[in-house]
């Protein structure tokens, strides 16, 4: 994750009283090293510590836009460009510490919401990325390949269904072969439709709820593990409807909970080979989803309000934990499900 403040150093001693860590240096180089080592450290008093950095607190509740949200409803798969507000995607807030240098992602769903903040987050930490989407998403999409571009990395757009087997092949087989290979899969795309009953939830809709948000994992999934070498990491996009499921969302809530099984099984499967595999858990967050028919239309003027912060979360704020993840210094982190719901509790 960015961060803008040194870590403090409550080891670190003053000008009088040297800092331990010195100390240890010298003492832990043996005698026949400390002459030398003495000779060129500078004067205990012109040794500089690391200072902190002053860091403008900002209160949670107010960090970003609250409900009630204007009345909005857009034709499935929905465009984050034309949401009210925009959603804020760390366009302008994400700063990257070189954390993924040289690491090659893929990221579906990476044009909007969730896996959109993702794809900033790891170009801007030095990844390579592709992603992918639908073609009726091509606006979202050309605006983060823009951003990958600016960042300095390779961007990678393909296109296509994954409620297909065949492309979801495809799309693995092309990501790696244009990325030079894949050591970060990011499974994020997901349907989801809104409902008052299950009468009202048609076959076709619960099956292209279960192709998109656990066949497509699954098949992706099945076809990128052979390319992905020891310390790779794959990274599941789940939800807290997994555990408390809304009446509205019987089928997505379904899927997410079974993502979260999924996690748990495949990281004992995949530590054979190296691999972490890890989910991370959103509650409420303003994304394509909602008003493209994830939400009753009359529900979201107040989306997120019921949350104990009293707002959605907003992408941006969830990509340092993807980044997280996706981290070499992560390395015993595997068959995890992390947590991002503004307040309310998970499992």
């Amino acid at each position: 994750m960015p961060t803008d403040r040194t870590p403090e150093t409550p080891d670190a001693g003053t000008a009088e009283d040297p800092p331990r860590s010195s100390r240890r240096l010298v003492l832990g180089s043996g005698l026949a090293a400390a002459p030398a080592i003495l000779a060129v450290a500078p004067p205990a008093a012109a040794q500089q510590q690391p200072q902190a950095v002053p860091r403008t607190l900002e209160d949670p509740r107010q960090a970003h836009p609250r409900p009630p949200f204007p009345r909005q409803e857009q034709p499935w798969p929905g465009l984050a460009a034309r949401m009210q507000p925009r959603p804020d995607h760390g366009e302008a807030s994400y700063q990257g510490a070189g954390r993924l240098a040289g690491r090659r992602a893929l990221i579906t769903g990476g044009d909007s919401g969730i896996g959109r903040a993702a794809a900033i987050a790891y170009a801007r930490e030095g990844a390579d990325v592709a992603i992918n989407h639908l073609a009726e998403e091509e606006e979202d999409a050309r605006e983060v390949l823009e951003l990958i571009r600016k960042a300095g990395r390779k961007a990678v757009s393909i296109p296509g269904d994954i409620r297909e087997e065949a492309f979801c092949t495809r799309l693995v087989e092309r990501a790696a072969g244009e990325l030079g290979g894949l050591d970060i899969l990011v499974n994020n795309a997901a349907r989801q439709t809104a409902q008052k009953s299950i009468a009202d939830i048609t076959t076709e809709q619960f099956d292209a709820t279960m192709k998109t948000n656990l066949y497509a994992m699954f098949w992706i999934t099945k076809a990128a593990m052979p390319r992905m070498p020891p310390g790779s990491v794959i990274i599941n996009t789940a939800s807290v409807v997994a555990y408390d499921p809304p009446k509205m969302l019987l089928d997505y809530s379904m899927t997410k909970a079974a993502i979260v099984s999924f996690t748990h099984g495949l990281a004992k499967q995949a530590a054979e080979q190296g691999i972490r595999v890890n989910a991370v858990a959103p509650g409420p967050y303003w994304t394509p989803l909602q008003p493209s028919g994830g939400q009753l239309p009359d529900a979201l003027p107040q989306f997120g309000a019921e949350a104990p912060l009293g707002r959605p979360g907003q992408p941006a704020e969830i990509a340092a934990i993807f980044v997280l993840l996706a981290d070499a210094r992560s390395s015993f982190t595997s068959g995890a499900v992390f947590d991002s719901t503004g307040g309310r509790p998970g499992p």
